[in-house]
């Protein structure tokens, strides 16, 4: 028998472990190889044979890894060249694979780990190699086409919901009030801001403005909006995306001084709840202006997940196997919500290529015609995947967590 390697690569998320456990549970039931090797740091460990055994882990440890957040076997944001142009990290990969009899490649992670797995498979091919290489979906930012949703989206939209939830009763106890300000992560998609909608009290939605970077951010309108608002009622609570742009495409809170990025060209990004409460500041609508970024409690907080999205993540594991087991490469796993009252999905494939490197955006009839917030549409979408909740290991009255190291 032949055997398989996977590893995790990009932003972490709660549930991406979920998907290492599912792909190795799946294995041993339909016994496909005869090892599942893992790579610690992604392609990057890889390459230097950071590798180990999964298979010959036992079954309590793999179940608490299951339930434990950020990438348990490491991480990396390595960019591969163009084979075309410089091909020797692909002959080191495709040799190491040799030397331990791989026969699929599985790597979790987004748009661009399936960008690594759309090159190697096209490598794979063009040399006449033998071997799968196949993608499992994973990222809190819900941006990845084609897919109605991705793995780790659900935990992290129940997290800001709740949080939302919390801080609003927190900043909304004295007479004068004031304005906060809750910054979520998502780049160039506002799922994640737009997942506040969720939170509600006494059935009513707490969050008065919801700014996403699918809207050109308008400071006029955004001055005139809020100052209205807190006319109104003595209290403002606003969300916003980290990658709210102006109208000429510019992120608001590009770290233009020190010009930071990732291998991939991503500015890094953060600060644009200070950026706004500056604005209210400067037109002195009031002093008591607080702002919170949430920062990558977003996409490690199990406590406050999903256990929709911890079994979802789970199965696309396991789909992976299957996808293998029909020949295919190049492919990742993608989610089909299904047509019905009550939620359901089922698993598909679709091309890397056409996921690499793309975005899905909030769709525009999900924003409201103010382009200050989200409707119904979007709670609909969002609400059934942060359902469920789970049950942790814990010791010694903390969570018991678990991750691999060599």
């Amino acid at each position: 028998m032949y055997n398989c390697l996977i590893a995790q690569s990009g932003g972490p998320t709660s549930v991406i472990n979920s998907s290492v456990v599912g792909l190795v549970d799946e294995n041993k039931k339909s016994k496909t190889f005869e090892n599942v090797y893992a790579g610690l740091n992604g392609i990057e460990g890889i390459l230097n044979e950071n590798i180990i055994n999964l298979s010959q882990c036992d079954e309590k440890k793999l179940n608490v890894f299951k339930l434990t957040p950020s990438s348990g076997l490491g991480s990396c944001r390595y960019k591969m060249k163009d084979f075309n142009k410089d091909e020797s990290e692909y002959k080191r990969i495709f040799s190491i694979f040799n030397k331990l009899d791989i026969k699929a490649f599985f790597y979790i992670g987004g748009n661009d780990s399936m960008d690594t797995v759309s090159k190697l498979s096209e490598y794979a091919k063009n040399k006449n190699i033998d071997v799968k290489i196949i993608g499992i979906p994973k990222t809190i930012d819900n941006d990845l086409p084609i897919t109605d949703h991705t793995p780790g989206f659900g935990s992290a939209a129940k997290f800001i919901s709740t949080v939302t939830l919390e801080t609003y009763l927190d900043s909304s106890v004295y007479i004068n009030n004031g304005i906060f300000i809750l910054e979520t992560m998502g780049r160039d998609a506002g799922w994640l801001a737009a997942s506040s909608c969720l939170a509600t009290l006494n059935k009513k939605p707490i969050v008065d403005f919801i700014y996403l970077p699918e809207v050109p951010f308008n400071e006029e309108k955004f001055i005139k909006d809020v100052e209205k608002k807190y006319k109104e009622q003595n209290h403002v609570y606003i969300v916003a995306s980290e990658g709210l742009k102006d109208n000429t495409g510019n992120f608001l809170s590009t770290l233009k001084t020190t010009g930071c990025h990732d291998n991939f060209g991503h500015a890094q990004l953060g600060g644009v709840g200070n950026y706004l409460k500056n604005l209210i500041l400067n037109k002195e609508i009031t002093t008591r202006v607080k702002s919170l970024e949430l920062g990558v409690l977003q996409r490690c907080a199990m406590h406050i997940s999903s256990s929709t999205d911890v079994e979802e993540a789970y199965n696309a594991g396991a789909a992976a196997i299957k996808l293998y087991l029909k020949g295919s490469s190049g492919y990742m796993v993608a989610i089909k919500r299904l047509n019905g009252n009550l939620y359901n999905t089922e698993f598909f494939s679709v091309k890397a290529c056409d996921v690499a490197n793309n975005v899905k955006y909030v769709p525009k009839d999900f924003i409201n015609a103010e382009g200050n917030g989200v409707n119904e549409k979007a709670y609909n979408y969002i609400k059934p995947l942060v359902a469920g909740n789970v049950e942790l290991f814990y010791e010694n009255d903390l969570i018991d967590y678990s991750i691999f190291t060599k």
